[in-house]
């Protein structure tokens, strides 16, 4: 990644230009730190986050807000002033769910103290960064300086497919909106930094389960059974070969096996066989095929090997596509807060996303969030036990919404 300006000595502390109010106080942030630290040792899975949302509901009420539930009994959504009911608004998004891993860290006071669960994809810091910006927000309205009411949406079950978003889109968190602005942590992106793409800056993401089934036997006679390892063996080869002739290389559509089943005895040939994985994609249009691309593949190789094959297709989401207004509007805000020189270009990531299904409704972006401490070669990333934070990245984020906020309803 390439910073968009030279940082120059003179400036390595000093915020952007611009005066916009907002910025985030010392009580504050002590506030939010020791918040998300909470949310980091309660971690709760998708659907479950019945304390997370108590913790979120209860934060936003004491100051003056009114949160509602989402129908499906965890998340929230609240506004922040006053809607007129003509004006969009501008929504901030946030996703409050952990991952079903256990934490690995052994040098801080606030690791998980749930077993196999953590708080492995900053989400905890999404949900701070956003609760944040609501208590700034809720401050400056009443103060007068909020120009237009901004929606904040705090997201159950990001991590289950096909996505929380699709429950919280049903509940109603977009009427009224007409932008939607994110973060995703970045542990490589140092904090204090964020990272800005025009177009797809994730990709597609399916689920894949496949069954195999035809007639075992003794290994001794294998010409009176179907070979369901080896029929399985070929699927798990063969199918991701033929699909990447099938398709344009440059859609980046990638089928990876993540687990294959088969068998129970070293001289029987098993009557039943299991793979899944994922289907990765960075092209939309590419992604709408895939299933039918994915299915004419399987069956092909399962039947030159007689085996039947059972194909559950789990469709997941779409890429992630960046509207490039609303990158110009995190771009005006982060240069205002800190400056060009805390913006870096970003790249595609392979990684799956549910805000995606907002981007199908109303335009908006998703930056990359740096909170990687300045300096450190540990090469933390997503989706392990070990993963941490630079706590300066919640201070980023809410100041960079707080910026968007407000540049937006200038507007």
């Amino acid at each position: 990644m390439k910073s968009r300006a030279s940082r120059p000595e003179d400036l390595v502390d000093q915020p952007g230009g611009g005066g916009l109010p907002g910025r985030l106080g010392d009580e504050l942030r002590v506030e939010l730190i020791a918040f998300r630290r909470d949310l980091h040792m309660h971690p709760e899975l998708g659907n479950q986050e019945f304390r997370t949302t108590a913790a979120i509901k209860d934060r936003l009420e004491r100051a003056g807000l009114k949160p509602r539930v989402l129908d499906v009994g965890t998340g929230l959504v609240c506004d922040v002033g006053e809607w007129d009911g003509v004006t969009p608004m501008l929504a901030l998004r946030a996703d409050i769910d952990a991952l079903p891993i256990p934490d690995t860290k052994v040098d801080v006071p606030y690791r998980s103290t749930v077993p196999d669960r953590a708080h492995a994809c900053g989400h905890d810091v999404h949900t701070t960064t956003v609760l944040g910006a609501g208590l700034v927000l809720a401050a400056l309205d009443r103060q007068g300086l909020l120009p237009n009411a901004v929606r904040l949406v705090f997201q159950p079950a990001e991590e289950v497919l096909p996505g929380g978003a699709v429950d919280a889109i049903a509940s109603g968190v977009l009427e009224g909106v007409g932008r939607i602005i994110a973060v995703h942590c970045d542990p490589k992106v140092d904090a204090g930094k964020i990272g800005l793409r025009v177009g797809a800056i994730t990709s597609a993401c399916d689920r894949l389960e496949i069954s195999l089934d035809g007639p075992g036997g003794h290994t001794a006679r294998p010409h009176l059974t179907t070979d369901l390892v080896t029929a399985a063996a070929r699927v798990a080869v063969d199918v991701p070969a033929l699909l990447s002739r099938r398709v344009d290389a440059r859609s980046g559509l990638v089928l990876t096996w993540g687990r294959l089943h088969t068998g129970h005895a070293p001289n029987v040939v098993p009557q039943h066989a299991e793979l899944s994985g994922t289907v990765r994609c960075l092209d939309l249009e590419a992604w709408r095929d895939a299933p039918d691309l994915v299915h004419a593949a399987v069956d092909e190789v399962a039947g030159m090997h007689r085996a039947k094959s059972v194909i559950n297709y789990v469709r997941g989401v779409p890429p992630v596509v960046n509207d490039a207004e609303s990158i110009g509007l995190l771009d005006a805000a982060m240069t205002e807060r800190r400056g060009a020189y805390a913006i870096e270009d970003t790249e595609q990531s392979l990684g799956g996303e549910d805000f995606s299904w907002y981007l199908e409704h109303v335009p908006g972006a998703m930056a990359r969030l740096g909170v990687r401490p300045p300096g450190d070669t540990r090469g933390l990333d997503l989706h392990r036990g070990n993963f941490d934070v630079d706590e300066e990245a919640i201070t980023v984020g809410v100041e960079l919404f707080t910026a968007a906020a407000l540049l937006a309803g200038r507007s």
